[in-house]
């Protein structure tokens, strides 16, 4: 049985881990509530710039075929895959559900006979998959707390070159996707080409409905003059369209790395009070034992002297 310093010890050191613990939550709950209200700002303009993309597209005569960024492979055999991923660890398993998907999506485009090269977003899914042998070809690192939009545009830029290139026929963009701080889930889309894309916006809330539905069709349906002409403009918001669906990866990303971080240490915190309960009643049983064996002695002692 342990003595009652080593166990009074024990709980000095539990009750420096629950400050450091319940420190970090807060340091995350108040990252969180910033992460948030850059996802709420981003959406009005991710409205704007979705709705002219389609517009455009549908007053390009032909253009959209033109595009590089929308031409589709028949024989995809290089397929980028971008994880991001967080600068930091102690988020449970924020940074592992992510790197586990990757490597999922390696294995299952390796058995169609594609290969696979990644780019990762933050420190932990670099070292881990550099660790693991993977074949990394970009890593962007030092932002993920707080992404900004310049980091987005590096990071679209490098992939929709090498798509252009034909260095790669195909790129998959795999994230967390903030719902709460309980809940974030793994979100795999594709980015590039843009045909094959998903509808970007999703759990991004349409505009309310106008006042007047008439005004507004006829609005929709009447013929507007675009400078530069829309075959031309067409390729340029296609890449601000690129920007912005990585821009919002990285905003999800980071909101869920705050949840996950937040939730872990709100855990941890709860786990180092429950310790300390049970050392301070591990103590106390000491301390009685002691106690006894003390008036033992004494009583032993007595009977001795007779």
């Amino acid at each position: 049985m342990a003595t009652r310093k080593e166990v009074k010890n024990r709980i000095a050191s539990v009750k420096n881990i629950h400050k450091i613990t319940r420190a970090m939550e807060m340091v995350a709950a108040a990252r969180l509530r910033r992460a948030e209200q850059r996802i709420d700002a981003m959406r009005p303009y991710a409205q704007a710039i979705r709705k002219m993309t389609r517009e455009v597209a549908e007053a390009s005569e032909g253009g959209s075929t033109q595009v590089p960024l929308m031409q589709t492979r028949e024989d995809v055999k290089r397929v980028g895959i971008l994880l991001v991923t967080g600068d930091r660890g102690l988020a449970g398993a924020f940074n592992t559900q992510i790197i586990r998907e990757g490597i999922r999506l390696r294995r299952e485009y390796a058995n169609d006979g594609a290969e696979v090269v990644f780019g990762v977003v933050g420190r932990r899914g670099n070292s881990t998959l550099t660790f693991r042998g993977e074949n990394v070809e970009n890593s962007y690192v030092g932002f993920t707390d707080r992404p900004a939009f310049a980091n987005a545009r590096e990071i679209s830029r490098d992939l929709t070159s090498a798509f252009r290139d034909e260095e790669v026929d195909r790129v998959d963009l795999v994230y967390n996707r903030y719902v709460s701080p309980l809940t974030q889930y793994v979100r795999r889309q594709t980015l590039l080409p843009m045909s094959e894309a998903e509808v970007f916006g999703e759990g991004i809330p349409e505009p309310e409905e106008p006042a007047d539905p008439e005004l507004a069709e006829a609005h929709r349906k009447s013929d507007l003059i675009y400078e530069p002409d829309a075959d031309q403009l067409l390729p340029q918001l296609i890449e601000e369209y690129v920007d912005l669906s990585v821009y919002r990866a990285l905003l999800e990303s980071a909101a869920s790395e705050h949840g996950a971080r937040m939730t872990a240490m709100r855990n941890a915190s709860e786990n180092a009070d429950e310790m300390i309960d049970s050392l301070t009643l591990e103590m106390n049983r000491v301390r009685q034992a002691e106690i006894t064996q003390e008036i033992l002695e004494v009583v032993a002692g007595a009977e001795a002297l007779g």
